[in-house]
């Protein structure tokens, strides 16, 4: 098994006051190095020792120094780059504790649907995409932002490009809607079972509508990226999130073959070819029978940038499309509870598989229903291999029962949420879940409050990549025009410096990396976000658009403004 340590809060207690206070490097750090690298800024370490400092001193990978920049400077040789921040804010590396890169970099090349208002506007975007692809892909459809908001059928998709199947996937990655050549070329017609764990939604005489509902999405087989595709679609993505300050993502359901590219770039003896951030892999479900026999976990190291040390597993689907699963039916569909990914004996089999090979759990869990069936998987499997603070996580825990809040923290049980998922969804979770239900809805305050590790990402490409989006909506619980004003449950929202923890020092608990990132403190891997601004002078709405000024990972600006 991965490492074990109890969660101690690194990082979620408030900073004090700037401190003047110098800090020479720790023991066993390069502090006699030569100094390749000098960040000056307004630097929040995260650290409770020296909570904020003016500059940052780096050799080779690590920080060799944190306090005043006259000291700072003091140390420069006639190669050290100074990179003056200013009086714009440096932050410990942050890290997208939930995110899909490759997935990032497929969407950029696939037609964006995300915000059109009608399927007309649907229809309309496809058609301007339309290069003559074999499949017209795209990807961000959202059916309760359409008048009716009902779910789309084959029929405006089928009139518009006959002959050509069109796959388009919802904007949460757990619905797809496709035309009547797509259903053709997956053998969907009347009479096709949904498979388990998933749903393909019938009309009234029984014909498939063209949307399909989580697990039976697996029946949609469009073309299969490449090799030279993949490598393609990951610069694109690195390139991308690193000019919003990410320095690090949490990569969920990585498959054999991504999981040779992120390997090949980690290992590249071209410095070109190499990875440029830092990439935390859990493993696909699917290959999980396959993978719990060929190895064990990767252990996270600091001279990596890649490990491959959890499995993803999916418990239930998502609120939008009504496969999160519920302890008590849909408000607005009372016919209906969810979909559940697997019965409780094949989803502890799984749990077992992965924890006895040393992965580290990470479980797709949205519906109070699903979230229970993880813990008390969990806390059999804990049980089961005596597991001290073993850092099982849940992915998402957007609907937990109030009951249940407590367990997490009693179990160790890591919180992966992402903020924008509240602000997106809460136009319409209120008609999903009626008012009596939502106490434990997108409920970091609480999970904070009663002891929760919480950890926080977007599950990018469903929501945008921006960390800035993420923060503003964490701490305001509204969206980008400032609405509601005092934000949605806003007894749940967070302050920055919570927030930022959750990108940073949090998402370093939650992949056992914590003892070389997650925070400004000598001896740890130099990764950084530099802010051309100071984020705590901002008014929320500036916030959310600040603009990144430079990327650090591992010691080399991998993006500059």
């Amino acid at each position: 098994m991965l490492p074990r340590r109890r969660f101690l809060g690194l990082g979620l207690a408030a900073a004090g006051a700037c401190s003047r206070r110098t800090v020479t490097s720790a023991p066993g750090t390069p502090g006699t190095a030569a100094i390749e690298r000098i960040v000056l800024g307004r630097v929040l370490t995260l650290d409770p020792t020296l909570p904020q400092a003016e500059a940052v001193a780096i050799a080779g990978d690590r920080i060799a120094y944190v306090g005043s920049a006259t000291d700072a400077l003091a140390r420069r040789s006639p190669t050290t780059e100074v990179i003056d921040n200013g009086t714009g804010l440096v932050t410990p590396g942050l890290v997208d504790a939930h995110a899909h890169l490759l997935g990032l970099g497929r969407s950029l090349e696939e037609i964006d649907l995300r915000g059109a208002a009608s399927i007309e506007e649907v229809v309309a975007r496809v058609r301007a995409g339309d290069r003559g692809q074999p499949w017209l892909l795209g990807r961000g459809w959202d059916q309760n932002q359409w008048p009716g908001a009902a779910m789309p059928t084959h029929h405006p998709l089928s009139r518009a490009f006959g002959e050509r199947p069109v796959w388009l996937r919802r904007v949460d990655g757990h619905a797809g809607w496709a035309n009547e050549a797509a259903l053709r070329a997956a053998h969907i017609g009347p009479g096709r079972a949904s498979p388990e764990g998933g749903e393909i939604l019938l009309d009234a005489e029984g014909n498939p509508t063209g949307v399909l509902i989580d697990a039976a999405m697996g029946l949609m087989q469009p073309p299969d990226p490449s090799i030279d595709d993949l490598r393609r679609q990951l610069r694109a993505a690195q390139a991308h999130v690193l000019a919003r300050g990410l320095t690090g993502v949490h990569d969920m359901g990585v498959g054999p073959m991504v999981d040779a590219l992120y390997r090949e770039h980690d290992h590249a003896e071209d410095p070109t070819q190499r990875l440029q951030l830092r990439v935390m892999g859990y493993a696909d479900a699917d290959w999980l029978p396959t993978l719990a026999h060929e190895r064990t976990a990767d252990h996270p190291a600091p001279e990596h940038l890649y490990a491959l040390l959890g499995v993803k597993l999916y418990a239930d689907g998502a609120l939008g499309s009504r496969g999160a699963a519920l302890l008590q039916p849909y408000a607005d569909r009372p016919d209906h509870r969810g979909l559940m990914q697997h019965g409780p004996e094949a989803f502890l089999a799984q749990c077992e598989r992965a924890t006895a090979a040393g992965y580290q759990l990470a479980t797709h869990a949205i519906g109070d229903a699903a979230n229970r069936a993880v813990l008390d998987a969990y806390a059999a499997v804990i049980e089961r291999h005596a597991l001290v603070g073993a850092r099982l996580r849940i992915e998402h825990a957007q609907i937990v029962d109030l009951a249940d809040i407590p367990r997490f923290a009693a179990l160790g049980v890591v919180a992966s949420m992402q903020p924008t998922h509240a602000t997106s969804d809460m136009p319409w979770v209120p008609d999903r879940l009626g008012p009596d239900r939502l106490a434990g809805a997108y409920a970091w305050r609480r999970f904070l409050d009663a002891g929760v590790p919480l950890c926080f990402g977007s599950d990018f490409p469903v929501e945008l990549p921006d960390v800035t989006h993420g923060l503003h909506a964490a701490i305001t619980r509204q969206d980008p025009s400032g609405h509601p004003p005092e934000g949605w449950l806003p007894q749940q929202r967070l302050s920055l410096l919570q927030a930022l923890a959750a990108f940073s020092s949090g998402a370093a608990y939650a992949c056992y990396s914590e003892g070389f990132v997650g925070r400004i403190v000598a001896g740890h891997v130099a990764d950084l976000t530099c802010f051309r601004d100071d984020l705590r002078q901002l008014s929320p709405l500036e916030l959310r658009g600040a603009p990144v000024a430079a990327t650090l990972v591992a010691g080399q600006a991998r993006y500059r403004a």
